[in-house]
């Protein structure tokens, strides 16, 4: 619970589930989440082996991020919390 256990940190790896995504598009799904956070919540997760971040060398500058082996092994986890979101809403 440590690596997942706030409330940004299941967003963005759930949507990273679906490919790489670059920073911006990344930032548009988590609807509610600041700058700073966004910034701060990506950094943690990448110090935590969980996602990769690539930084292209163009103007202006392009950063994609993406889930690393361990980031993917928490698929199943991703899924089910989603799967009872959705059930739970509907209640």
């Amino acid at each position: 619970m440590n690596l997942i256990g706030t409330k940004w940190k299941p967003l963005i790896l759930f949507h990273l589930l679906e490919g790489n995504l670059r920073s911006g598009v990344l930032q548009k799904k988590i609807q509610g989440i600041s700058n700073k956070m966004f910034t701060q919540t990506v950094r943690e997760l990448e110090k935590d082996g969980l996602i990769s971040r690539k930084v292209y060398p163009v103007v202006p500058p392009k950063v994609e991020y993406g889930l690393t082996e361990r980031g993917k092994s928490l698929e199943n986890i991703l899924r089910s919390l989603d799967n009872w979101g959705a059930k739970d809403c509907n209640n």
